[in-house]
């Protein structure tokens, strides 16, 4: 019996031949993610066992989520993770004004590759699958023991194909393929489930819309979303990782609980309504809805490319007066580039806010708290009541020409409404 490419990966980092669904296993890790929430109480679960760090190149640490320390709690929270990487010499530790985004940061700067097995405390870990990798979020006090081992469990989990056919059509990206996806079997569709793309609609995804999609995938409940290595994968990596990886294809026999087909040509701009990611409706059916509130940016849709389809929307173009509008690059790379491709004075002139790069909105923690009875559109992960700010506030989850165009119209609109 064949092998999917989450049972390869497994397998071979628990040193078998092969794994079956259901099977408890033990691996080696190739990375181990924290950041400024979880990475404290994991240091308190390590510093219990009394040994050193597995590997100082293995463990990354990334205060992203309250940082710039936003009160006296976040900045001694972010103390603790410094004082952690200064005392074992973590050497992928990012400061700030180094920092990203965790999940954009990451694969920017080289750190995840095909075929590795990477654990995060932090539930969108699963964005490396992007790249051809296992990867899956932990609590803290998995990460805790996971910095001294260099290993930790799983149980094997079964997979679900997605078929990809076809090429994405205007003003349609990777955000509106995987709440297409969450729409069509639910929040718990691929509860502890492999979610694993493939299809000839892959050639019309770029690397931005595959770590758009398996950033995503804990929202539909999987274990881990996984992409095959092509040459869109290649070319991305080229520049960045230099370490040796081993790349990993399904087997042709590889077994799935179901084959899910998307045919990309038929895709139009959606966005997922309260409270909800599975609450998805094309824009153009979402009755007239008036907004306070745009977020651009998150570990979902914080890369360049996602700024540079917000900035064609806005170029030329004047925020509603009842708009707030929070522009947030993943990274201090991503920050960089848009400013020399004119996007952050084209955010401004529109009368838009540009953030350092943070999670801050996006789990209420800081940089655009909701009111009660506030509406915002946000290009962020999760919609859930209360994520981001009170419990009677609303976030409607869309893709970034979505959300520049209702930033514009003050409503949730389609961006062919603004560039008719």
């Amino acid at each position: 019996m064949g092998m999917t490419m989450t049972e390869k990966i497994l397998a071979r980092h628990a040193g078998l031949a092969a794994v079956s669904p259901g099977q408890l296993i033990k691996c080696r890790l190739d990375l181990v993610l924290g950041n400024d929430i979880t990475s404290p109480p994991a240091i308190k679960e390590f510093d219990k066992i009394g040994r050193p760090v597995f590997d100082r190149e293995k463990i990354v640490l990334v205060p992203d989520h309250f940082a710039p320390n936003k009160d006296i709690k976040s900045a001694e929270m972010t103390k603790i993770v410094r004082e952690f990487a200064r005392k074992h010499e973590i050497v992928n530790y990012f400061e700030v004004g180094r920092m990203g985004i965790e999940h954009v940061l990451l694969p920017e700067a080289g750190l995840v590759a095909p075929g590795e097995v990477i654990i995060g405390a932090d539930s969108h870990t699963c964005t490396y699958g992007a790249v051809g990798a296992f990867a899956t979020g932990v609590g803290s006090t998995d990460m805790g023991a996971a910095m001294a081992t260099g290993d930790t469990w799983f149980k094997v989990p079964a997979a679900i194909k997605v078929e990809l056919t076809g090429s994405l059509p205007k003003w349609v990206g990777g955000k509106d393929v995987i709440l297409t996806l969450i729409g069509m079997i639910g929040v718990d569709g691929a509860r502890y489930q492999s979610l694993e793309f493939t299809g000839g609609g892959l050639a019309s995804l770029t690397m931005a819309d595959r770590l758009t999609i398996a950033n995503m995938a804990i929202e539909a409940g999987a274990k881990n979303g996984i992409f095959p290595v092509d040459d869109v994968t290649r070319d991305y990596l080229k520049d960045r990782v230099t370490k040796p990886y081993e790349e990993v294809q399904a087997d042709t026999d590889a077994v799935y609980t179901q084959v899910v087909t998307i045919d990309l040509n038929q895709l139009t701009p959606v966005v997922a309504l309260p409270h909800l990611p599975e609450n998805v409706r094309p824009v153009q059916e979402v009755p007239e809805t008036v907004i306070d509130q745009v977020i651009i940016g998150s570990c979902t849709n914080g890369r360049i490319e996602d700024l540079a389809q917000a900035a064609q929307v806005l170029a030329g173009q004047s925020i509603h007066p009842a708009v707030r509008a929070i522009i947030i690059p993943g990274s201090q790379a991503v920050y960089l580039e848009a400013m020399q491709r004119g996007f952050v004075e084209t955010f401004i002139k529109a009368g838009a806010v540009v953030s350092t790069p943070t999670c801050g909105p996006c789990l209420g923690g800081y940089m655009g708290i909701l009111a009660a009875g506030e509406r915002a559109v946000a290009t962020t992960n999760r919609n859930f009541r209360g994520r981001m700010g009170h419990v009677d506030s609303e976030v409607y989850l869309s893709g970034p020409y979505v959300a520049a165009a209702s930033a514009v119209l003050g409503r949730i609109a389609a961006p062919e409404e603004v560039l008719a």
